[in-house]
């Protein structure tokens, strides 16, 4: 068997696993375990009040503004399930979601994708620990592979959601992932199987009491799904929305549209919003150290992510905004920015486009580690490479040349940095520009050439002693 075939079948069995639920996707989430630092803020914040609740239009469900993302439980090496092999740590989970339930969150949110396809099983084990109408349970029909677009692949994983959830209804049911592989995907997964006339039966049999989806990338499929509104009648869609995609989405990433353009289509028609991605991946609480003191000077005892949050929550057409948080430190931040919401003033939101722009002049690549990309054939772990760089470029570590004033500095804090985060025989040297990630990157990148700029620059900087 030639390479080429090989590395199709490595990614058709991916794919394929993928479809049944057994690799993790994107969310918005934390990124790190936090640490008491300048961008983190105090962890110690507590709530302060009670948390913020919208209403949902379609059925009066009273919702909490913050809704835990459930793609990064805890595991018991005190790690993320959605970067690690571990075991989930049920108990901590339980804790987790007990500890949530007891502040106001009602809201929560998996995939049969999330946490190597075993999230919705260990939030059915925490949640049925609770009276049923105490919480909202929202989940994807996550066939993503050709494998699964057939009718009965489509609906064996919705009736396993039902069995690892332990319920016999959900309370929001997602269109997952629409936009990723443009009108031919979505024809596959939910048009040309019956799948989406299903779903809305199911509704109608109150199997599902709220149905929408997750937009992800090509704007057409946005439109033409809004466009048939009056038909589906949509009870919620879910997007990316932050501060600095809300008005340069295509900056960052020609493919992406701008949240204020997603918000407003669904705002006219009155369809409630559910926010990703308040984080952009992460990179919003990881901010430049200029960007962290320009936050703190305005907000001293606020986090940096408090800021992404605020901005988030605060449109009002927003039912619930997403947030995966692995530690109870996550939660317990959030929990204070939520609760109540101190909505954004219109010089705050002046002040947050001006940040955005500011953001804008940092060349990091839009990277959101969820993981499309993955697996690598000649196993580079893609992901990990580039969030190193973005990190060194937020901490000022991309030295240009000897000339730079802390040139030596940076340069060692990049390479150690490197070898600590990524093992040699996973770094960017081993690309051989096979572009198999490139066509399942959601944000567009060019992984191959970022990875070929990133291993020339490691080696520039191995020279230059």
């Amino acid at each position: 068997m030639d390479n080429k075939n090989k590395k199709e079948i490595n990614r058709r069995e991916f794919l394929k696993v993928l479809g049944t639920g057994t690799v993790v996707t994107a969310a918005a989430l934390h990124g790190c375990r936090p640490r008491n630092n300048s961008a983190n803020g105090n962890m110690a914040n507590k709530q302060t009040g009670e948390m913020t609740y919208r209403i949902n239009p379609t059925t009066g469900d009273k919702v909490s503004l913050l809704g835990y993302g459930c793609m990064r439980l805890p595991t018991i090496a005190n790690s993320s399930a959605r970067d690690s092999q571990d075991e989930i740590d049920q108990e901590m989970v339980n804790r987790q979601v007990d500890y949530a339930l007891a502040h106001g969150v009602n809201y929560f949110d998996t995939s049969p994708a999330y946490c190597r396809g075993l999230s919705e099983h260990a939030m059915g084990i925490a949640l049925s620990r609770h009276p049923r109408d105490k919480y909202f349970i929202a989940t994807k029909l996550s066939n993503f592979s050709p494998d699964t677009w057939n009718r009965e692949s489509s609906l064996a994983i919705y009736r396993n959601s039902l069995k690892e959830l332990q319920t016999d209804y959900l309370d929001y049911m997602l269109l997952h992932g629409i936009g990723m592989g443009g009108m031919e995907a979505l024809k596959g997964r939910y048009l040309d199987n019956g799948m989406l006339d299903f779903l809305v039966a199911e509704r109608e049999a109150g199997r599902i009491r709220n149905l929408g989806f997750s937009y992800h990338g090509d704007i057409e499929v946005f439109d033409y799904l809004l466009s048939r509104h009056d038909e589906i009648k949509w009870d919620f869609v879910q997007i990316q929305l932050n501060y600095v995609d809300w008005k340069h989405a295509k900056e960052v990433n020609t493919r992406n549209t701008d949240a204020e353009y997603l918000y407003g289509e669904l705002s006219k028609r009155g369809i409630p919003t559910i926010i990703m991605e308040p984080l952009l991946g992460g990179r919003l609480a990881n901010v430049p150290n200029h960007i962290v003191s320009r936050l703190k000077q305005r907000r001293p005892t606020d986090s940096v992510a408090s800021w992404a949050f605020r901005f988030a929550g605060s449109p009002e057409g927003v039912l619930t905004v997403l947030s995966g948080m692995t530690y109870m430190e996550h939660l317990q931040e959030n929990l204070a920015t939520y609760s109540p919401l101190e909505p954004l003033t219109d010089d705050e939101k002046v002040f947050l486009e001006e940040t955005a722009q500011l953001m804008l002049k940092y060349p990091t690549i839009p990277c959101n580690d969820c993981k499309y990309c993955m697996p690598c054939p000649y196993g580079i772990d893609i992901p990990s490479i580039l969030i190193h760089y973005n990190k060194c470029v937020n901490q000022g570590n991309i030295p240009a040349g000897k000339q730079d004033e802390n040139y030596r500095k940076a340069r060692r804090a990049f390479l150690v940095g490197y070898d600590r985060s990524v093992p040699k025989l996973r770094q960017a040297s081993h690309c051989i520009g096979c572009n198999q990630c490139a066509h399942h990157c959601p944000q567009n990148i060019d992984i191959p050439g970022e990875l070929h700029r990133i291993d020339r620059f490691v080696e520039q900087l191995k020279i230059e002693s």
